[in-house]
């Protein structure tokens, strides 16, 4: 099928099916960017896998991504043309967007009453094949949507074609800004059948609904696109023709034929001279790709490393509470207002000054700075760690004990773990102590003493044990939280001392039917002054002000007394985070600074220096980078075996300074082509041009790069 009629709806000069394309990105991209800042949070806290597990799947997905964009390609460019590419991948995408969605639901099997997925395997089994659908989907139609957007035009329109991408990286950034503002709020209702959690489900769901209705907006402007039948891919002519070349070299070695020029003359026997002419542009700058993926294996490391960073700080900005996830707004923010400051202001400042910032100088600015983002990271880690609270080891235990009893307690353990006892008064609570997970502990209110073995502890975990004393020993204990509460709220639990029955109200809010000597499962509460009111069995009501709650603390409130008021204790078992989220905003400033003069830059030097049929291949070149560089955070990650998140991020700086000045040292020795010239000097028939042709059009006729500038 060729080009569609041109007498094709339009408005303001522009054609109309645009639109629908530039809405359709505009949704997609809100579908991604939604789905991908909540869901670093979704290992931790849904599918609870720790930090590093959680960075490595998260990074796994991105690379998948960003490594699909080659198969979205050959697929257009091969067979189903860039209309059914989108159209096809967007329903896998689409459904990969539903099962995700599906796949955070807590209540799939019984539904228990803790939070905590019922069946494990079933909801990372969704979760991953969610995950790769998406990434089938979100990568496979990357190449197609943007190049189909700029079929739409034809030669006349060269203006509105350039005005169309400008429109089109906006939409990208508007979709990214509002989706990780908008989910991260979603995942903080509060939503569930047999119990109430974090919504995920609604967080992924959105997404699903936006990428639904892309998908019915893209359909909705068929009749109106111009669609281009498929022409052959380049890139697998490129392969071709390198895979040739290598092999022909490799026949011939012992051979007495002559050496060539460049290796990939050994395709003259099968290809003609301009394709190869034009994989040697291509190969010089691929050769310069090859340092960049540690650009992204830094930057994309905002959605993983960085978020879980946030998630351990102080998000009250007053007026509004930022959640972890959100901060990654900062990015697109930012983005949105230093292109045009640097475009307009801070480059025509640099050219005044005659200094000459070429491409790929802005290039290597742009790596130093995000290595510069790291540094400071590190700097706000080494601030955050003394507030963290030390959680248990595996094959150990963290216990702490409260003593409800009259007289004072004593508090020993098994003879061979070497510990010293301890007394408590009453009403008083023991810090956590590391115990093994077989341990023994001992309580003695004068002379009786009783044993309690740790039985169904498990390793990694924390526990309380309340004990008091009526002519015996009485202890019983609970299961406490052993990580800092999701998204800065505080995890609180009661105890109930009465001889009696209470039910306990937050802010008007039930909590639960607390029997007397007894622990209450935990409820979540935002920051500030709460209303704690309690019934008792025997119809007695009380009050009491609470203390104000900060941002990711966890306490166990002893109920002492319930009569005109209500007497209350506190124990802190978290405490709450104080390095406020402000802090990360200059990492964020410089990391968006490198983006602006690295990603920007390194697009429009790829086109310029790319042959006029092989852009396409270049940019699934650049692609390829963002990819590797995500398989770069997966192996310094596991291969660094630092224990210390700010040793981390300072080795990811240092490698990315070192990788800094290896690009550098290249860039110095790369020399800038103007393909056009070189592609003018091949007639029809890919054959280069006589010698005396070529002087008559005023072309420089030798072998090496056209211009002579440097860097």
């Amino acid at each position: 099928m060729g080009r569609a009629d041109k007498s094709v709806p339009g408005c303001f000069g522009y054609p109309l099916s645009i639109f629908f394309i530039v809405i359709n990105e505009f949704c997609e991209r809100f579908s991604y960017y939604g789905m991908r800042a909540v869901l670093v949070l979704y290992f931790k806290y849904f599918l609870r896998w720790d930090d590093n597990l959680s960075t490595v799947v998260y990074h796994t997905f991105v690379a998948i991504c960003y490594l699909t964009p080659i198969l979205g390609a050959i697929i257009a460019d091969s067979w189903l043309g860039k209309f059914k590419t989108i159209i096809y991948l967007s329903i896998v995408y689409a459904v990969g967007q539903v099962v995700m969605s599906v796949s955070a639901i807590n209540d799939l099997t019984d539904g228990n009453r803790d939070g905590v997925p019922d069946t494990i395997p079933l909801h990372v089994a969704l979760s991953m094949i969610g995950l790769v659908l998406i990434a089938l989907g979100t990568g496979g139609i990357k190449p197609c949507v943007a190049a189909f957007g700029g079929d739409q035009f034809d030669e006349s329109q060269d203006k509105q074609r350039s005005r169309f991408f400008s429109i089109f990286y906006l939409s990208i950034n508007a979709g990214s800004l509002l989706s990780t503002i908008i989910t991260p709020i979603l995942r903080g209702q509060m939503c569930g059948i047999h119990t109430q959690q974090k919504c995920y489900p609604l967080a992924f769901g959105v997404p699903a609904a936006l990428m639904v209705v892309a998908l019915v907006v893209f359909i909705a402007g068929s009749g109106m696109y111009s669609k281009v039948s498929p022409q052959g891919n380049i890139i697998v002519k490129v392969i071709k023709c390198i895979s040739f070349a290598i092999k022909n070299r490799y026949r011939n070695r012992s051979k007495s034929i002559p050496k060539r020029e460049h290796w990939m003359d050994w395709a003259n026997e099968k290809y003609d001279e301009l394709l190869i002419a034009q994989i040697k542009m291509v190969l010089k700058v691929l050769f310069l790709y090859i340092p960049l993926p540690m650009f992204w294996a830094l930057f994309d490391q905002q959605g993983s490393r960085w978020t879980l960073q946030a998630d351990t700080m102080n998000g009250n900005f007053g007026a509004i509470q930022i959640q972890p996830d959100q901060m990654q707004t900062v990015n697109p923010i930012l983005i949105l207002v230093l292109v045009p400051v640097v475009d307009i202001i801070v480059y025509p400042l640099i050219k005044k000054c005659k200094l000459n910032f070429t491409p790929l100088r802005k290039i290597t600015v742009g790596m130093f700075l995000a290595a510069m983002a790291f540094v400071v990271a590190a700097i706000v880690q080494r601030e955050i760690d003394p507030t963290l609270p030390k959680f248990p080891k595996i094959n150990e235990v963290q216990v702490k004990v409260i003593n409800l009893g009259t007289e004072n307690l004593n508090v020993s353990y098994k003879e061979n773990l070497n510990l010293p006892s301890e007394t408590l008064s009453s009403y008083k609570a023991s810090a956590y102590m590391d115990l093994p997970v077989d341990s023994t502990i001992y309580f003695t209110y004068g002379n009786i003493s009783q044993g309690f073995p740790f039985e169904g502890f498990s390793g990694e975990t924390r526990y309380t044990y309340i004990v008091r004393n009526d002519n015996r020993v009485e202890a019983i204990w609970d299961e406490d939280i052993s990580r800092k509460p999701e998204q800065g709220n505080n995890a609180i639990k009661f105890i109930n001392n009465l001889q009696e029955t209470i039910t306990v109200m937050v802010d008007n809010e039930n909590v639960t039917d607390i029997l007397p000597f007894s622990f209450s499962n935990y409820t979540m509460l935002k920051l500030g002054v709460k209303t704690i009111k309690g019934i008792t069995e025997s119809g007695k009501n009380c009050s009491v002000q609470s203390m104000e709650f900060g941002f990711g603390s966890s306490y166990t409130i002893i109920i002492k007394e319930c009569s005109s008021s209500m007497s209350i204790d506190y124990i802190e078992d978290i405490k709450a985070n104080t390095v406020h989220m402000a802090l990360q905003i200059p990492q964020y400033f410089l990391i968006t600074c490198g983006e602006v003069v690295f990603s920007v830059t390194g697009l429009e030097f790829s086109y310029s220096q790319a042959p006029s049929n092989m852009k396409s291949v270049l940019q699934a070149g650049w692609l390829l980078t963002v990819a590797v560089g995500n398989i770069i955070v997966l192996i310094v990650a596991g291969a660094s075996g630092l224990s210390e998140q700010w040793a981390e991020y300072l080795l990811f700086a240092a490698l990315l300074v070192a990788v800094c000045i290896i690009f550098g040292i290249m860039a110095y020795f790369y020399t800038y082509i103007d393909p056009a010239e070189i592609e003018a000097q091949f007639d029809s028939d890919g054959k280069k041009k006589k010698e005396k042709e070529i002087e008559a059009m005023g072309l420089d006729i030798s072998d090496g790069p056209q211009s002579q500038t440097k860097m």
